[in-house]
């Protein structure tokens, strides 16, 4: 099972951002993001709702309460929202093969 910390990291290098960047959209030290991703400290309830929005995930799934992780589609187009659901059921179906 992966913890909140390996989340953390795997969000950020998958968005392609240092921890300094991190760092700075939360307005902490670059020492606190390290820290939450070694997991030798969680993140305040604050804290976590920015992570969960700068990776365009839930809280739920940070903590591990839910292994779903949510697409955020805001701002898009109907059309490529359908685009976007149709690719998800294409890889979806390649899987079951």
């Amino acid at each position: 099972m992966i913890n909140m910390g390996q989340k953390l990291k795997f969000l950020r290098k998958e968005n392609g951002l240092t921890q300094k960047q991190i760092a700075e959209r939360i307005g902490l030290a670059v020492s606190a993001v390290s820290s939450y991703e070694s997991g030798a400290r969680y993140p305040s309830y604050e804290v976590l709702v920015k992570l969960a929005r700068i990776y365009h995930v839930s809280t739920d799934y940070l903590m591990g309460l839910t292994d779903a992780r949510n697409l955020d589609v805001s701002g898009l187009a109907e059309e490529e929202i359908a685009l976007v659901s149709r690719l998800v059921e294409k890889l979806r179906e390649k899987q079951r093969i």
